[in-house]
């Protein structure tokens, strides 16, 4: 499953423009979007990188092409979900609370699943350009498969480091809003994407976010005695991701943005 998702997401890139670009989208909550830079009205430069974004949950969305992605991205992203769940529940348990907690405060029964289908081609002056620059996710779980083609690294102890690709296995990302109802036990990944001069990279992320109209506030039990107010004042989840989708992607300034100071 994971290697025919990949490969259709490599289908959908090795189209033409045109038919590309009937899934061009116009506004960062469109559900389906195809483009090249992040965010071309604030990036000075033009990332090395195609991408196509997709909502599949609560609704499923789809380019028509190529005829087999619905099929595929709709049993992928479905069990992925079940998969997300998992970990959650398995982190709730983690800080101690009941193992539904997070599923409930966060509403995941109409959780928001994007599927980012990257596609990073050879670059002929690597040191010159970047796939995506620092960053950490929104929402609560990513999980990310990809080809054997090394690109991703992450920041560990100051350093960037290279994650090396392991076949038919998943890469979990804490996302910001585990960070927020942990209130910050647990802390979002930074990382970024980096480019060659020789292989193409396929990368496809599923982003597991609360429901889109959950506003997500720190679990109140796990504040320390005395301890207040909250870290991270609550914010729908919808507006959190168009907050960091229209502006630049910048390390975990969005999360600073709804930090409480002094906290």
């Amino acid at each position: 499953m994971m290697k025919a998702m990949i490969e259709v997401c490599r289908e959908f890139f090795e189209l033409t423009e045109e038919e590309k670009g009937e899934s061009e989208g116009k506004h960062v909550l469109d559900p389906i979007r195809y483009g090249t830079s992040f965010n071309p009205s604030v990036d000075k430069i033009l990332y090395w990188r195609d991408y196509l974004k997709i909502f599949q949950h609560p609704a499923f969305h789809s380019p028509s092409n190529p005829p087999s992605f619905r099929e595929i991205a709709l049993d992928y992203s479905k069990r992925t979900r079940g998969v997300m769940k998992e970990i959650v529940r398995g982190i709730s348990e983690s800080l101690g609370l009941e193992d539904k907690y997070i599923e409930k405060a966060s509403n995941l029964e109409n959780c928001l699943q994007i599927m980012i289908a990257n596609l990073y081609p050879p670059c002929p002056q690597p040191e010159l350009a970047m796939g995506l620059p620092a960053h950490s996710d929104h929402g609560l779980l990513t999980l990310l498969i990809q080809n054997d083609t090394v690109g991703l690294q992450v920041l560990h102890k100051d350093k960037w480091v290279n994650i090396y690709p392991i076949p038919n296995s998943f890469l979990a990302n804490i996302g910001d809003h585990i960070e927020i109802l942990s209130h910050g036990k647990y802390k979002s990944v930074l990382h970024q994407a980096v480019v060659n001069d020789r292989d193409v990279r396929i990368s496809i992320a599923l982003a597991h976010g609360p429901a889109a109209d959950a506003a997500v506030s720190p679990a109140p039990m796990l504040l320390e005695d005395g301890q207040n107010p909250l870290a991270y004042r609550a914010m729908k989840y919808k507006e959190y991701v168009e907050l960091q989708q229209s502006n630049k992607l910048d390390g975990k300034s969005c999360l600073e943005h709804i930090r409480n100071r002094g906290i």
